[in-house]
């Protein structure tokens, strides 16, 4: 690898097995911006510049984990978010595209409505993509976010660092929530906090991961996305009944959902007690998203 076109090429090679020839691209283009001063724009440019003795080494190494199968996110040990810079690792999931349309619906609704001042919820926040994105666009927010995993807790406190934002993290298993809030502003015997929960919890099905990358199913921690196959919609149900007693009136459930599982999961939000509920497709056309509001 002398230039920038040779490396182009032998990355096509040798990920010809693992990749399409697009996504092969974008990972080269990606990975050479990563390891050199230039722009995406100059390394399209300028295809006959010469990269170091150490470059080529630094990309020979990473080529060598991307025909593993290993996310490259994950290699370059960084990704970016709603705009914001995010440290990722094995402790926690690669964030998404989709998930910033959650995010996005978080940040619409409460602008259109009449709250002032409101307490937030995430639910299995992982890198803290969606807590940090939220307090990041709503200052005045108090944000916190739940994890069953220690490794992502720690992950997710260096990105609130990263992005200098305040975030409460708690460790806490949904399914056997021992939750307890603190300094809540509402009274009542069902100690009512938040104004909005929201989660991206689970739901990959056995089925669903046959269809799966390995890159994704090899690398990413499966605590995050599996079910199983006899009650895919676990974690919702738990998380529904979790928001029953935790939303204050009006409070409004955001949740990231099995594309496969979307009448079925308002079906749940449905019997549980919820109003108003909307099921809204994601940029691909697919069932990915839910908001519920209780009363």
């Amino acid at each position: 690898m002398k230039t920038i076109k040779d490396v182009f090429t032998v990355f096509k090679r040798r990920l010809g097995d693992v990749y399409d020839a697009n996504e092969t691209e974008a990972l080269t283009l990606l990975v050479v911006n990563e390891i050199s001063d230039l722009s995406k724009a100059q390394i399209k440019a300028f295809p006959e510049k010469e990269i170091t003795v150490g470059q080529a080494e630094s990309l020979n190494r990473i080529v060598i984990r991307l025909q593993t199968g290993e996310p490259v996110q994950y290699i370059l040990g960084h990704t970016e978010f709603y705009g914001l810079p995010f440290k990722v690792n094995p402790s926690v999931l690669i964030p998404r595209p989709e998930t910033e349309e959650l995010v996005e619906w978080v940040l619409t609704s409460v602008d259109s409505s009449s709250l002032t001042d409101y307490n937030i919820l995430d639910i299995g926040t992982g890198s803290g993509c969606i807590a940090i994105s939220l307090k990041k666009n709503l200052p005045n927010a108090s944000v916190s976010a739940i994890d069953i995993s220690i490794g992502a807790l720690e992950t997710a406190k260096q990105n609130a660092d990263l992005n200098k934002v305040k975030v409460d993290f708690i460790q806490d298993d949904i399914l056997n929530s021992k939750f307890k809030i603190q300094n809540s502003k509402i009274s009542g015997e069902n100690n009512q906090r938040f104004e909005v929960i929201i989660s991206n919890p689970p739901y990959v099905t056995l089925y669903d991961k046959t269809q799966m990358h390995n890159n994704v199913t090899d690398f990413e921690p499966h605590s995050a996305l599996f079910v199983p196959e006899d009650d895919p919609l676990i974690f919702y149900k738990a998380i529904a009944d979790f928001a029953l007693t935790h939303l204050t009136a009006s409070g409004l459930l955001f949740l990231e959902i099995n594309e496969s599982l979307g009448n079925e999961t308002v079906e749940l939000l449905q019997a549980k007690g919820f109003n108003s509920i909307e099921l809204r497709k994601d940029m691909s056309g697919r069932d990915r998203m839910i908001r519920g509001i209780r009363f």
